[in-house]
């Protein structure tokens, strides 16, 4: 069994990743690792007891940053000393790696992984897997993995790991951590987020010029789905020549002519995994 020290296991993510691998006592020999009273209450909801963080680190395979981006070069500065060589760190986002806030042993593997989230067409029949927002516990989700740094050799191992702390995966997919990085901020969070946030703010207009709300979000939502299958090439058919007018007329009017060059940007990139990491941290040899 491989010895797995989850930090911040009683938070948000770590609850998710706790809920799967409790589950899996055959294959990995838990150790919670928690501060927040928030979080050991959430893991004494599932009748589970912290591990003091030294004897968690001293003897573990396998340790997951289950922390937010801000915290990770702080601690890992604490912790990647301690660790036995040869020990897998798994971090769940690519910005503190991106951002090279955290120290690099060259001795240890460090491996990111970060789920898809269940797809926007799917299969899934269960009411329970339809409103499994996040997926990994009722709805089956794609995965994305990265080897930071270490062993070729090591990438299925932490393949292997991930699967199992965001079951039920279908397609894990391998990529580097800058085109993780790319994916998520600058892609799903910077643009897309932006853009559904600008689409929540004129559906609400519409209702406020009268539309009844249930009505305009019927429209809108089946209206964005097939918009989705058209412009991906799922559909097999083209948007009318109406609709191909206005999208025209209406790109001038939204988006500035450089907002790509502004923010699929490698330069913009690293900066705003800066801000999310909020750390001076420079990369460090230890």
């Amino acid at each position: 069994m491989l010895k797995v020290a989850l930090m911040g296991a009683g938070g948000k993510m770590g609850c998710r990743i706790t809920d799967n691998l409790m589950k899996m006592s055959d294959k990995y020999d838990m150790r919670y690792v928690e501060v927040s009273e928030v979080g050991i209450a959430n893991l004494a909801k599932r009748g589970l007891k912290t591990t003091p963080q030294a004897e968690a680190l001293a003897d573990a395979d396998v340790v997951i940053l289950a922390l937010p981006d801000r915290l990770i070069g702080k601690i890992t500065h604490e912790i990647i000393p301690t660790l036995r060589p040869g020990t897998m760190v798994i971090g769940l986002d690519p910005a503190a790696a991106y951002a090279e806030v955290m120290p690099v042993r060259d001795d240890l593997t460090y491996f990111v992984s970060h789920p898809c989230h269940p797809p926007m067409f799917h299969d899934e029949v269960t009411e329970e897997a339809r409103t499994d927002w996040f997926g990994g516990v009722k709805a089956k989700h794609h995965i994305v993995n990265a080897l930071y740094h270490g062993p070729d050799a090591d990438y299925e191992k932490g393949n292997a790991i991930a699967r199992d702390m965001y079951a039920p995966v279908l397609t894990s997919f391998r990529i580097t951590v800058e085109q993780m990085a790319i994916l998520e901020p600058a892609l799903v969070e910077t643009f897309a987020a932006t853009c559904i946030s600008a689409i929540k703010e004129a559906y609400d207009k519409a209702v406020e010029m009268g539309v009844p709300a249930d009505a305009a979000w019927e429209f809108l939502s089946g209206h964005a789905r097939i918009e989705f299958a058209i412009i991906f090439g799922f559909s097999g058919f083209p948007f009318s020549d109406g609709a191909k007018l206005a999208i025209a007329k209406a790109y001038e009017k939204i988006f500035k002519p450089d907002w790509k060059e502004n923010i699929m940007n490698l330069d913009a990139l690293k900066h705003s995994v800066r801000e999310i990491t909020d750390s001076l941290n420079q990369p460090v040899k230890v």
